[in-house]
């Protein structure tokens, strides 16, 4: 009788731990922060804490796109069992950004939040990506994944305009220093380029056949 191999989960929780630093160091700056203000989060602790989040945000979406072409390119398949989870963290740290928003910015005001999102262009495009988000991390389950079927594999997709509007909300928020950003786009790019190269090499092959 042959026992089937539990999966490694070691890079798993190693990932996990990766992830979760970011939200530990956090938790750092604001002890700080309380014993000593101004210490922590800088001369603005709304903003930033805000900004820390916000980067974060940024970082967490991008290391979750770039996991199934990390995944091919170094052949890798474990990887692909990591997914679902830097997805939620990514979800995660996009969910603190906008709370800090709302609760230290329009301080809990629904108007104040639909008149910021309507006359805004970096608050509508960082909410808007935001219930992409939403969309996705309710249907992450496996469950969800049967009911959905092919639609699943349609509603997933919508990261693909979730990272732009992201980018977008820091493009027009910015007012100067967009070194970061740059290292954003590029690093976008070459992902986008990785899965335009992956979806194009199968019609290339059949051409060639042909």
């Amino acid at each position: 009788m042959t026992v089937a191999k539990k999966p490694n989960n070691r890079l798993k929780l190693v990932l996990a731990l990766l992830a979760t630093a970011p939200a530990l160091w956090l938790a750092y700056l604001i002890s700080q922060e309380i014993s000593l203000p101004t210490s922590g989060l800088g001369p603005d602790p709304a903003e930033g804490l805000l900004h820390y989040l916000g980067d974060w945000s940024m970082i967490a979406l991008l290391v979750a796109f770039s996991v199934t072409p990390l995944r091919r390119i170094f052949k890798q398949p474990m990887l692909a069992r990591s997914r679902r989870m830097l997805g939620l963290f990514a979800f995660f740290y996009v969910a603190l950004h906008l709370a800090t928003y709302i609760v230290l910015y329009v301080e809990s005001s629904w108007q104040l939040l639909v008149a910021d999102f309507v006359e805004r262009t970096y608050i509508t495009a960082g909410i808007a990506g935001f219930f992409g988000l939403v969309a996705m991390a309710v249907t992450s389950t496996k469950g969800w994944r049967r009911r959905l079927g092919q639609n699943w594999l349609r509603l997933h997709k919508v990261i693909y305009l979730v990272i732009p509007l992201a980018l977008l909300h820091l493009i027009w928020l910015r007012k100067d220093g967009f070194g970061d950003i740059a290292l954003y786009i590029l690093w976008f790019s070459i992902l986008l380029g990785e899965r335009i190269y992956q979806a194009r090499k199968p019609r290339a092959a059949l051409t060639k056949g042909l």
